[in-house]
């Protein structure tokens, strides 16, 4: 049974071949990927929201270098600590992009665990769910995400934006949220390449509604980069994409290696 439901109705699915049928007869076929799209087309504010092909190779390509290992490493072992004594967890990586910190997710628990992922993009999900088969994908909005009410042990928010109704919606009582943000002196050394005068990212986050902090989390690393390539997949994946005009990005080719802060918020809520 899809743990999904209708995002016309909010009723459940039953599968008949490869078609999910929800209560009130509306069909969602199951793409041969293993994904279901269940973002409606009233909720889509233009032809294919969401990261496009070229941004999502880029970010492919630079976490397949390892250059945020740490950070995938590190939700990993929270989520196992967090979760790990839960017979069966149930867990949503909410805006997850093609899948790379699902997957690393998904093998830090026990086999029994649900992990459910979802994204606006369309080509980022039918990459992840084609390359991580274990997990439940599909195309949907984070602001209408098509589960029932106190589904989840767990939610993972990395960058995404969110409502704090759905939040608390969907996440059961005492379950965790964990949110990743850009820390104050992440990928510094690029922004002083696009800005005269830098502003640091804030430090810390607010609880959401409903929700009380319990950790605060601060990961910063060195990242040295010796290939011009994984230099600019950095940069595609991230919005300086549009700051830098030929000029800067020729002075920062010009460089032949770089050395970039990496420096991450990582903040555990739990649901009150």
């Amino acid at each position: 049974m899809s743990p999904f439901i209708c995002p016309l109705c909010q009723s459940n699915f039953t599968q008949t071949n490869n078609t999910q049928i929800c209560e009130n007869n509306h069909h969602f076929d199951i793409a041969k990927e293993g994904y279901l799209n269940l973002l409606p087309v009233s909720a889509k504010n233009s032809k294919n929201p969401g990261d496009n092909k070229e941004m999502m190779m880029a970010r492919r390509a630079f976490l397949n270098s390892d250059g945020y290992l740490p950070l995938a490493e590190k939700l990993s072992a929270l989520s196992n600590q967090l979760l790990g004594k839960i017979e069966s967890p149930t867990l949503l990586d909410l805006g997850c992009g093609e899948g790379y910190y699902t997957n690393f997710l998904a093998q830090s628990l026990p086999e029994s665990a649900t992990i459910n992922a979802l994204d606006i993009s369309k080509v980022a999900i039918r990459y992840a769910a084609k390359r991580y088969k274990t997990i439940n994908f599909c195309v949907a909005s984070a602001y209408d995400v098509p589960l029932e009410n106190d589904s989840l042990d767990a939610l993972i928010r990395i960058y995404a934006p969110s409502l704090d109704s759905e939040l608390l919606r969907l996440i059961k009582q005492d379950g965790y949220l964990i949110t990743v943000t850009p820390a104050p002196r992440h990928l510094y050394e690029l922004r002083t390449k696009i800005y005269d005068q830098v502003n640091e990212h804030i430090s810390e986050n607010d609880a959401p509604t409903g929700f009380t902090k319990v950790e605060q989390i601060n990961l910063n690393y060195p990242l040295q980069i010796n290939d011009v390539q994984i230099l600019k997949d950095l940069i595609q994946m991230t919005p300086f994409a549009w700051k830098f005009n030929p000029e800067k990005m020729q002075r920062l080719v010009d460089e032949k290696r770089w050395n970039i802060e990496c420096d991450f918020n990582i903040e555990v809520y739990k649901k009150v």
